[in-house]
């Protein structure tokens, strides 16, 4: 039997920040999927993991800067490929690298990157993975052995790959995300690539070049110790997923197993931050 869904039509104005704010804090509490629309987002969660309650930590929502109408409904499994054709947008880093989907036109950059964006990719990580492309595109890794976590799609491990990197891992602890990545990884080649699914209990006794985790604050704090513990003496340690004002308590958290703070990027609220060990 297909899934039930219960569908939230948000409404409101202006789009930013309003759109990538609610799309993080809904991602925060179980939601899977999130479609941008002309007057606002539409979000998808499995009705076995809904509750009435469901919006009670969405702060943005309560929030007197800003007004926010929706209206939800029980929607069966759908066509999300079909979906994501009407709505995904294709983005272009630094005029080297295209992150687009089948039906795209190839815009000839350095680096082409072909993902099916299926429920795994939310709009609401357009500014992460934008900023952690630029990070990527700044470092050799010819030869470095790399840990895409919470891959997502896949993105980033593919855009290692094609900068070098080998052996790779892509974690993601959602099967949709884990699936789509397998297929993403084939779509495009990829060879030095193993995906898991899973989350970091699966990092026992690896160790890294490069760790890129671009995830929720949140599940960031709770696994930045196994991320360190994996980091190779002189290794990179790459974050996004939350905000500027988010920096210090990262920061305080990161710093306590001796990694520098070496850089960060930000776009619009959203930041991207480079640590060496």
């Amino acid at each position: 039997m297909d899934n039930i869904y219960i569908e939230y039509n948000f409404t409101f104005s202006p789009k930013e920040p309003i759109s990538e704010i609610l799309i993080a804090e809904l991602g925060n509490v179980g939601f899977e999927s999130f479609v941008e629309t002309e007057n606002g987002v539409t979000a998808y969660i499995q009705k076995t993991d809904w509750s009435a309650e469901i919006l009670a930590d969405v702060f943005v929502l309560n929030s007197d800067e800003f007004s926010i109408e929706y209206n939800l409904n029980e929607v069966p499994q759908t066509n999300w490929n079909a979906e994501w054709e009407k709505n995904f947008e294709p983005i272009q880093v630094d005029d080297l690298v295209s992150i687009r989907a089948p039906f795209h036109e190839n815009p000839n950059l350095k680096y082409d990157i072909v993902i099916e964006p299926k429920m795994s990719f939310g709009t609401g990580h357009h500014e992460t993975t934008h900023m952690m492309v630029q990070h990527l595109l700044q470092l050799d890794l010819e030869n470095k052995k790399v840990l895409d976590m919470g891959c997502g799609t896949g993105i980033l491990a593919i855009f290692a790959e094609m900068k070098g990197a080998k052996p790779l891992d892509a974690i993601d602890i959602d099967n949709w995300c884990y699936e789509n990545s397998i297929e993403n990884v084939t779509r495009n080649n990829c060879e030095n690539i193993s995906v898991y699914e899973g989350d970091a209990t699966l990092l026992v006794d690896k160790k890294y070049d490069v760790i890129i985790a671009n995830i929720n604050r949140n599940i960031l704090l709770m696994d930045m110790k196994v991320y360190t513990n994996c980091l190779q003496e002189g290794g990179i340690l790459l974050l996004s997923g939350f905000y500027e004002q988010d920096i210090p308590v990262i920061d305080a958290e990161v710093s306590k197993y001796g990694l520098k703070l070496e850089k960060f990027i930000q776009r619009n609220n959203w930041v991207a931050l480079k640590y060496n060990n």
